[in-house]
């Protein structure tokens, strides 16, 4: 059986490891112990790696490690392909840079003025972490330069290179003559993934962390067949029974995130949404309520879903079967983490809709219970009802 490595085997610095301890994390993940030591050595990575399993660490830490805080100008460039996930991961560098007094972490992100980014710039950042677009909106009008950039690090890649940053990110990349490494951070390893490992990276070191064991979730997950229009109906009985404390519901779209937002607020739950129309200052502070408990029904799209990070969230709830297959791994992976048990539902209003759940169950592996409401409005497996 292979041996655990510690932090202080892997090379991390003594200001790291009392970071790491006040926060009370003792032992590196798989992908941490894989990433970390090449990263140290400035080679370059291509990791496959669930949500949940330490990312932000396995790049953060090495990527602070090889700051200069003699060298003025940026030095390490993290990009993200949302808001929420930019500002996840400057909470969690700020985090390892508790006994670091000299090292500054600026986020830049689309949907926030220019100026208080300005005002995070002229304090002289040397790590950045954004979002694609609106970094190159600062470099285009020289608010930022890119020759002291000796790592770039492209986390969920996967997602920002299909959500249509593939121009921004190689034009990013084009622009960083002096780069030593680049690490690729990915749930999937998609063709464009390959592509950019292909014309960017060098001799890379490849890392695949398995859904298995402590990183694979624990959920119960459920099916349930309801006429298209009572999938609202559906959604009260399940929030009313009392099962959730905290869950996570999802919408294809932004219409619909709003509508049912709107329909449950007047059924007297306390819900809020998270899609791209609502404003960056709206959405930070929702984001923020949902974190610290407060908030207990969080209804979002996919794309606005990226980067919420919350370890307690009792389950998820899919108003619309997904899309993409990938779309209903990310969402159901939002439960069952930290240990716990997670359970998902997922609501069935047309033939189509149950025909792509089929599809995504035998994609996935994951076994999907039918289940269906009785004369009483109480769930039944779905056989029991045949019988």
């Amino acid at each position: 059986m292979e041996q655990t490595r510690s932090f202080r085997d892997l090379g991390v610095s003594e200001e790291i490891l009392r970071a790491l301890e006040k926060q009370g994390v003792s032992e590196p993940t798989k992908v941490q112990q894989e990433a970390i030591p090449p990263l140290l050595q400035w080679r370059d990575v291509i990791a496959k790696a669930p949500t949940g399993t330490g990312k932000t660490f396995a790049f953060g830490i090495p990527m602070l490690e090889h700051i200069d805080t003699e060298e003025p100008g940026v030095q390490g460039l993290i990009l993200a392909p949302t808001r929420e996930l930019a500002l996840q991961i400057g909470e969690e560098l700020r985090g390892l840079l508790t006994y670091y007094k000299n090292i500054r972490v600026a986020v830049l992100y689309g949907g926030q003025r220019m100026e208080p980014q300005l005002k995070a710039l002229k304090n002289l950042p040397q790590v950045i972490v954004a979002t694609p677009g609106r970094l190159m909106d600062h470099y285009n009008r020289k608010n930022i330069r890119f020759d002291k950039i000796k790592t770039v690090i492209l986390d969920e890649a996967d997602r920002m290179l299909d959500m249509g940053f593939f121009d921004d990110v190689t034009a990013i990349l084009n622009r960083i003559k002096n780069r030593k490494n680049l690490g690729l951070f990915s749930a999937t390893i998609s063709q464009e993934v390959m592509t950019v490992s292909w014309m960017y990276q060098r001799n890379e070191v490849e890392i695949t962390v398995e859904a298995k064991e402590e990183s694979k979730p624990d959920i119960d997950q459920y099916s349930i067949t309801v006429p298209r229009l009572e999938k609202t109906t559906a959604m009260l009985r399940i929030l009313e029974a009392g099962v959730f404390e905290r869950v996570i519901v999802f919408c294809n779209t932004k219409v619909m995130c709003q509508r049912l937002t709107d329909d449950l607020r007047r059924a007297g739950i306390h819900a809020d949404c998270l899609h791209g129309d609502i404003k960056q200052s709206v959405r930070e502070r929702t984001m923020e309520t949902f974190r610290k408990g407060k908030l207990p029904v969080l209804i979002a799209t996919d794309v606005a879903a990226r980067g919420i990070d919350v370890d307690d969230v009792d389950g998820v709830i899919n108003f619309d079967v997904p899309d993409e297959n990938e779309y209903y791994i990310h969402r159901i992976g939002r439960t069952g983490r930290a240990g716990k048990k997670g359970i998902s539902f997922t609501l069935i209003g047309s033939f189509p809709e149950k025909a792509k759940l089929d599809e995504i169950a035998k994609f996935s592996g994951f076994q999907i219970q039918a289940m269906i409401f009785d004369k009483y409005g109480c769930l039944l497996p779905a056989e029991e009802r045949e019988n």
